[in-house]
Protein backbone atom coordinates (compact mmCIF):
# COMPACT_ATOMS: atom_id res chain seq x y z
CA UNK A 1 0.00 0.00 0.00
CA UNK A 2 3.16 2.53 1.14
CA UNK A 3 4.74 1.59 -2.24
CA UNK A 4 1.61 2.09 -4.12
CA UNK A 5 0.58 5.33 -2.63
CA UNK A 6 4.60 6.66 -3.35
CA UNK A 7 4.05 5.83 -7.07
CA UNK A 8 0.66 7.76 -6.84
CA UNK A 9 2.33 10.83 -5.28
CA UNK A 10 5.49 10.79 -7.95
CA UNK A 11 2.66 10.86 -10.67
CA UNK A 12 0.62 13.47 -9.34
CA UNK A 13 4.34 15.28 -8.99
CA UNK A 14 5.27 14.63 -12.32
CA UNK A 15 2.04 16.10 -13.46
CA UNK A 16 1.97 19.10 -11.54
CA UNK A 17 5.72 19.97 -11.94
CA UNK A 18 4.92 19.52 -16.16
CA UNK A 19 1.81 21.71 -16.00
CA UNK A 20 3.62 24.49 -14.10
CA UNK A 21 6.71 24.62 -16.11
CA UNK A 22 4.94 25.13 -18.87
CA UNK A 23 2.75 27.70 -17.77
CA UNK A 24 4.91 29.43 -15.61
CA UNK A 25 7.83 29.52 -18.89
CA UNK A 26 4.65 31.01 -20.93
CA UNK A 27 4.65 33.79 -18.61
CA UNK A 28 7.90 34.34 -18.58
CA UNK A 29 8.82 34.66 -22.36
CA UNK A 30 5.60 35.86 -23.33
CA UNK A 31 4.62 39.93 -23.24
CA UNK A 32 1.41 40.63 -21.38
CA UNK A 33 -0.13 41.47 -25.11
CA UNK A 34 0.90 38.16 -26.26
CA UNK A 35 -0.63 36.28 -23.59
CA UNK A 36 -3.93 38.31 -24.41
CA UNK A 37 -3.98 37.83 -27.75
CA UNK A 38 -3.63 33.80 -27.28
CA UNK A 39 -6.98 34.43 -25.25
CA UNK A 40 -5.57 34.87 -21.84
CA UNK A 41 -7.68 37.71 -20.55
CA UNK A 42 -7.00 37.57 -16.97
CA UNK A 43 -3.75 39.41 -17.93
CA UNK A 44 -5.94 42.13 -18.48
CA UNK A 45 -6.47 42.50 -14.81
CA UNK A 46 -2.64 42.76 -13.64
CA UNK A 47 0.83 44.35 -14.69
CA UNK A 48 3.73 42.63 -16.69
CA UNK A 49 5.48 42.41 -13.36
CA UNK A 50 2.97 40.58 -11.37
CA UNK A 51 2.72 38.25 -14.48
CA UNK A 52 6.36 37.73 -14.78
CA UNK A 53 5.96 36.93 -10.78
CA UNK A 54 3.73 34.32 -11.23
CA UNK A 55 5.30 32.69 -13.57
CA UNK A 56 8.59 32.02 -11.42
CA UNK A 57 6.18 31.18 -8.38
CA UNK A 58 5.12 28.46 -11.55
CA UNK A 59 8.56 27.42 -12.39
CA UNK A 60 9.78 27.46 -9.38
CA UNK A 61 7.27 25.59 -7.42
CA UNK A 62 7.60 23.11 -10.88
CA UNK A 63 11.31 22.62 -9.67
CA UNK A 64 10.59 22.32 -5.81
CA UNK A 65 8.33 19.29 -6.90
CA UNK A 66 10.65 17.00 -8.24
CA UNK A 67 14.48 18.12 -7.91
CA UNK A 68 14.73 17.67 -3.69
CA UNK A 69 13.23 14.01 -3.83
CA UNK A 70 15.64 13.14 -6.94
CA UNK A 71 18.66 14.79 -5.62
CA UNK A 72 17.56 13.74 -1.81
CA UNK A 73 18.58 17.03 -0.45
CA UNK A 74 15.93 18.79 1.65
CA UNK A 75 13.05 16.85 0.85
CA UNK A 76 10.45 18.76 3.09
CA UNK A 77 10.59 21.32 -0.01
CA UNK A 78 8.41 19.39 -2.14
CA UNK A 79 5.23 19.88 0.34
CA UNK A 80 6.31 23.21 0.88
CA UNK A 81 6.31 23.54 -3.04
CA UNK A 82 3.09 21.82 -3.20
CA UNK A 83 1.60 24.20 -0.66
CA UNK A 84 2.64 27.11 -2.20
CA UNK A 85 1.50 26.11 -5.39
CA UNK A 86 -2.06 25.11 -3.84
CA UNK A 87 -1.63 28.82 -2.38
CA UNK A 88 -1.25 29.79 -6.08
CA UNK A 89 -3.66 28.35 -7.36
CA UNK A 90 -6.37 29.57 -4.83
CA UNK A 91 -5.86 32.66 -5.51
CA UNK A 92 -6.43 32.09 -9.58
CA UNK A 93 -9.33 30.27 -8.72
CA UNK A 94 -10.73 33.99 -7.23
CA UNK A 95 -9.41 35.81 -9.79
CA UNK A 96 -11.35 33.40 -12.53
CA UNK A 97 -14.89 33.60 -10.42
CA UNK A 98 -14.39 37.13 -10.34
CA UNK A 99 -14.21 37.46 -13.98
CA UNK A 100 -17.30 34.75 -14.51
CA UNK A 101 -14.59 32.34 -15.86
CA UNK A 102 -16.15 29.36 -14.92
CA UNK A 103 -13.98 26.67 -17.12
CA UNK A 104 -10.93 28.00 -15.84
CA UNK A 105 -12.61 27.74 -11.63
CA UNK A 106 -12.70 24.28 -11.97
CA UNK A 107 -9.60 23.70 -13.51
CA UNK A 108 -7.66 25.58 -11.15
CA UNK A 109 -9.74 23.97 -8.55
CA UNK A 110 -8.36 20.77 -9.79
CA UNK A 111 -4.71 21.48 -9.58
CA UNK A 112 -5.12 23.39 -6.09
CA UNK A 113 -6.88 19.62 -5.16
CA UNK A 114 -4.15 17.93 -6.83
CA UNK A 115 -1.44 19.88 -5.12
CA UNK A 116 -3.03 19.74 -1.97
CA UNK A 117 -3.13 16.39 -1.66
CA UNK A 118 0.24 15.96 -3.02
CA UNK A 119 1.23 18.44 -0.12
CA UNK A 120 -0.51 16.10 2.45
CA UNK A 121 0.75 12.42 0.82
CA UNK A 122 4.03 13.92 1.29
CA UNK A 123 3.91 14.95 4.88
CA UNK A 124 1.42 12.61 6.24
CA UNK A 125 0.52 9.42 3.86
CA UNK A 126 4.18 8.77 2.52
CA UNK A 127 6.82 11.05 3.90
CA UNK A 128 10.34 10.51 2.37
CA UNK A 129 12.18 8.50 5.09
Amino acid sequence: MVRRMNVLLWVVAGFLAFVFLLTGLLKLVRTKEQLAATGIGWVEDFGPGTIRLIGVVEVLGAAGLILPAVTGIAEVLVPVAAIGLTLNMLGAMSVHIRRKEPTLVVLTAVLAFLAAFLAWGRLVLSPFS
